[in-house]
């Protein structure tokens, strides 16, 4: 195990508020790897530590141990912790979706195989203070958000000491997908009390139709002064629902699903536009200074 220099470097310009100072290097045995929708799997990691820590909206760089190919970790976000019947953290679940070699090797691993993890990374979410929280996901977008729903409906405490959390009278999923077998998770948010709402390009399950149909529809319903708005997925699909959600004048916070090659704002790989307090432009870093963003501060 190697766990990060607890100490701040405020004085270094480029460090960033959530730098990797907190995070642990570990090696970790697969509890689970389970099929959960089409070229979709939710992997269970043995990482008690990490889960005690872990906020939702943070992220695993995760890497197969053996050989160099590929040789980089990928970013993984939270999903759920894993907490056994007397309530200690086990372990935690990410759900991924396979397109290449790291991902198509991972969905091989069975039970008892072992990864490399280092985490937790990132910002997570700014607890909103919501009555209504609408969380809108495209594609694998709907990752993050199970763990924050479960936190708003104060199902479950995540980080340490536990985050104080204003809690929602209620959590709409707003969920887009190609089709229904790529939908993945609903029974999951379901049962934890979260409304579920869900649009697929060829109309085989629920709406005919885009994703911000939906959002639309539930900020016509609702009282926008109450509501706030989180999103996931595909960039085109984020600027729009950071269209949509300024234009009834609700927040908006967004998690960005940049490429990282490191995780720790090494390489500076994952930067995005970012306007700055005086209007002009800056590039930040996604891992560091994100993933999550106020949407408006986005420079699409």
């Amino acid at each position: 195990m190697n766990c990060g220099n607890m100490a701040q470097v405020d004085s270094n310009p480029l460090h960033a508020k959530f730098y990797a100072d907190h995070a642990c290097q570990l090696q970790v045995g697969v509890i689970e790897n389970v099929q959960v929708a089409r070229d979709t799997y939710r992997i269970r990691l043995e990482a008690p530590q990490t889960a005690r820590q872990i906020v939702p909206g943070q992220f695993l760089m995760v890497r197969l141990p053996a050989g160099n190919d590929p040789l980089l970790a990928r970013p993984l976000a939270l999903y759920d912790t894993v907490i056994d019947d007397r309530g200690n953290w086990v372990g935690l679940d990410v759900v991924y979706l396979v397109v290449g070699k790291m991902t198509r090797r991972l969905a091989a691993c069975e039970a008892g195989d072992q990864l490399e993890i280092w985490g937790p990374l990132g910002n997570g979410f700014v607890l909103p203070d919501a009555k209504h929280l609408i969380m809108v996901a495209g594609g694998i977008g709907q990752t993050p958000f199970l763990a924050l729903g479960r936190e708003q409906l104060q199902k479950r405490d995540y980080g340490w000491p536990p985050r104080q959390v204003a809690p929602s009278e209620k959590v709409t999923l707003c969920y887009g997908a190609r089709s229904a077998d790529l939908l993945a998770g609903l029974d999951d948010f379901r049962a934890v009390g979260i409304d579920v709402r869900v649009a697929t390009d060829d109309g085989t399950a629920g709406h005919h139709g885009l994703v911000t149909d939906l959002l639309s529809r539930c900020l016509a319903e609702a009282e926008t002064t109450t509501c706030r708005v989180v999103c996931c997925g595909p960039e085109a699909m984020m600027e729009a629902v950071a269209g949509i959600a300024a234009s009834a004048n609700v927040p908006c916070q967004v998690s960005l699903e940049t490429p990282m090659a490191c995780g720790i704002g090494i390489c500076f790989s994952c930067v995005t536009k970012i306007t700055q307090p005086d209007g002009t432009w800056d590039y930040k870093r996604t891992c560091v200074d994100g993933p999550v963003f106020d949407a408006k501060k986005i420079v699409w």
